[in-house]
């Protein structure tokens, strides 16, 4: 396995950093990307602990071609997982839609020229569960999210990343595999100060108070050591090849369900939630991750573990 290299994208990133972490520890020869070199004390403080002699850094940016020939070269795999997560929608949605599809498409090309094996694109659930709205309708990887409806850029730019990336295998790919992994909102224990969106807004928002509504929609929840699995598992699996795998706990939930689980386990920290009104039920999506359970064999934590994760992660780091 030592004789293995791996490219994880974006080394900075929530995902990325577990990612990394597991592949160390699995003994796997890794490079990451960084946007510039003063990142590297974010990642080797997020890091510690574990054995870095086998992790080497590279200088790279999705929106710029310089670097990713040399970040690329020598690599059996590559985990394409950096993807921007803006804190609000930009004026004009190209802004974000035309640097996630592009960012994507350089890393597959540069990928493609180095004679990498397989590429494991991070899509999200955002490319998946925004086509229809059945009730009992349980979203799987066939589905995918419709760009003409009227959504956030994100969303959008989740979804013309994901089909541009199978667009490329299929036509320009020259043989290169593409596995891509759809999360939905990622969860689970903090890396040095390295946080996910999705973590800063629905936990440590909550347990300061400044999330303060649970409003008409429901997240899926992931923990992100499972999400670094779900990766890995797809990069060396046979048949991850040409496959696409929803990556969910069990279950979704609103935000009044994570403050109420916040209430009822770790009571000595709910002094500054709101009270909140449940969410309608009308608004809980069900999605299914049986395909990657079957296929990969993956095994993901409850939704409650990866919850709480984050409470005790943010509880060590944030002063509340």
């Amino acid at each position: 396995m030592k004789n293995t290299t791996v490219l994880v994208t974006g080394g900075t990133g929530f995902v990325a950093i577990h990612t990394i972490a597991q592949l160390l520890q699995q003994g796997y020869t890794v490079k990451t990307t960084l946007r510039s070199p003063d990142k590297k004390g974010v990642v080797l403080q997020a890091l510690e602990g574990t054995d870095t002699t086998g992790l080497s850094f590279h200088f790279a940016d999705l929106t710029l071609d310089e670097g990713w020939q040399e970040a690329t070269l020598g690599c059996d795999y590559v985990l394409h997982v950096a993807s921007p997560f803006p804190a609000q929608d930009p004026e004009d949605e190209n802004d974000l839609i035309i640097p996630a599809r592009d960012g994507a498409l350089r890393v597959l090309k540069a990928a493609r020229d180095a004679g990498v094996k397989r590429v494991v694109l991070t899509s999200s659930f955002a490319a998946v569960g925004y086509s229809k709205n059945i009730a009992g309708h349980v979203f799987t990887e066939e589905d995918w999210t419709d760009v003409s409806a009227p959504l956030p850029a994100y969303i959008k730019s989740k979804t013309v990343a994901e089909r541009a990336a199978w667009d490329f295998i299929q036509n320009q790919g020259n043989g290169m595999e593409l596995s891509v992994i759809n999360p939905v909102g990622i969860f689970g224990p903090v890396l040095g100060n390295i946080s996910s969106a999705s973590l800063d807004i629905a936990v440590t928002g909550i347990m300061k108070g400044t999330t303060s509504m649970s409003g008409n929609f429901t997240m899926g929840v992931v923990d992100v050591r499972d999400v670094a699995d779900i990766h890995i598992k797809a990069m060396m699996h046979p048949d991850a090849a040409g496959e696409r795998f929803l990556a969910n706990s069990d279950g979704v939930m609103s935000f009044y369900d994570v403050a109420e689980l916040i209430r009822k386990e770790r009571p000595g920290l709910s002094g500054n939630i709101a009270l909140m009104t449940p969410t309608p039920e009308e608004y809980y999506k069900q999605m299914s991750s049986k395909k990657a359970e079957t296929v990969l064999g993956w095994k993901p934590r409850s939704r409650e573990e990866a919850i709480l994760a984050s409470v005790d992660s943010v509880t060590k780091n944030v002063n509340l």
